[in-house]
């Protein structure tokens, strides 16, 4: 199965890429539903394809707004940029969308997006005939609904699912809160994640209003939990799944590390389970509790005590230079200490986990200093690991 991860900029598209993704989904300056992430200019894209495809690796761009007439405009032109560019393909959510690309760039590949809410096999196979190549299901289909679905579209046509990251409170994604309370359209892209907020409510007869009071279920009443499917990607792969989709173009470079390492471990031993250690490994990254949302019919998907992400572990320093096996460039991130003792995280196996107690500090005016606290300061540390550029140190 592909590994496909989120790539809100530049340095987590090449975080992913470091870590093992096979495939990064990103988006330019429009047509995206991630509006506030950094996004890519056009001379990024055309970078990240060529390194995307020295690396045999694959670049999506996201085109999966709600679109109107008026989003159309331009269009054309940024279609032949995006082939000009050989992007490996485009994903889209309305069905106006698929049929224009189609039209004006027969040649680009198209996957159609969780937004447009394919819950059946004949949803499937009618994208499928309007010249789908990949179909992403929506996420309120049960393990089983799916294999229906994958028995039921040509082989030809390939299968995505969310398996890590955020999940909505709308279906698929299609959700007017934000629209409503601050006029920020949600399937424009600027969706301000109003369901995360704690609500209060009136009676009609009444003029005051009530806290919704904590109970056995909690008063976020519409704040879903994380989905984390990292135990079940065996199920996954044998009931026809082509893609692993991990959510969070928003979210940090630390976190596309952190899950899209796990998550490529994981694939590597299959048919193994994920070992204690790397189940563990995703309580390091920012998240909300955990579910396995509709796969397998978890009942208990809210969140239940409050809207705060949690993580376990800190972005400490980015390794800029390879490692000699003596010494180790770092860009601090976050302060740290001579005698701090910092964890390694890496797509090297072999140093994955270690542990980094910090004897020196020589700060890039060749001083010795007792903390690296300047903002993005590179400093060298004593390190006996040969570590890599992209390479993480947290505590």
């Amino acid at each position: 199965m592909e590994l496909l991860a989120p790539a809100g900029n530049f340095e987590k598209f090449m975080t992913a890429l470091h870590f093992g993704a096979d495939a990064v989904y990103l988006a330019g300056g429009k047509y995206g539903l991630r509006a506030f992430a950094g996004n890519f200019t056009e001379n990024e894209i055309l970078d990240a394809v060529k390194i995307a495809h020295k690396a045999k690796k694959k670049v999506y761009i996201t085109l999966n707004i709600i679109a109107k007439d008026k989003d159309f405009e331009g269009l054309e032109e940024y279609l032949d940029f995006l082939v000009s560019a050989k992007v490996d393909a485009v994903i889209v959510a309305d069905i106006g969308m698929l049929s224009f690309v189609k039209k004006h760039a027969p040649k680009l590949n198209v996957h159609v997006s969780t937004q447009a809410n394919i819950i059946n096999s004949y949803s499937a196979n009618l994208m499928a005939e309007l010249g789908a190549k990949r179909l992403i299901l929506a996420r309120e289909l049960s393990l089983k609904e799916i294999a229906q679905i994958r028995n039921n579209v040509p082989k030809k046509v390939e299968i995505e699912v969310f398996v890590h990251g955020a999940m909505c409170m709308a279906y698929s994604g299609r959700c007017l809160l934000s629209n409503y309370l601050t006029g920020r359209d949600s399937n424009h892209g600027e969706c301000v994640q109003a369901c995360r907020w704690k609500y209060m409510v009136r009676e009609v007869s009444r003029d005051d209003e009530l806290e919704v009071q904590e109970d056995e279920r909690g008063s976020y009443i519409f704040n879903s939990k994380d989905l984390n499917m990292l135990e079940h990607l065996q199920e996954l792969k044998d009931i026809g799944v082509n893609s692993v989709k991990i959510e969070g173009r928003m979210k940090s470079a630390y976190y596309v590390a952190t899950v899209v390492n796990a998550y490529r471990q994981a694939i590597d031993i299959l048919p193994k389970k994920p070992s204690k250690m790397l189940r563990e490994e995703l309580n390091k990254a920012s998240h909300r509790r955990y579910t396995t949302g509709f796969y397998y019919g978890d009942e208990d998907k809210q969140y239940v005590e409050d809207s705060m992400p949690v993580q376990e572990s800190e972005f400490m320093a980015l390794v800029t230079k390879d490692g000699d096996g003596k010494m180790v460039e770092l860009e601090m991130r976050n302060k740290f200490s001579v005698g701090d003792v910092l964890e390694i995280l890496s797509p090297d196996t072999k140093y994955f986990g270690k542990k980094l107690t910090i004897k020196k500090i020589t700060n890039s005016r060749g001083e010795d200093v007792d903390s690296a606290k300047v903002v993005q300061e590179r400093v060298i540390v004593p390190c006996k690991y040969l570590l890599k550029t992209g390479d993480i140190l947290r505590k």
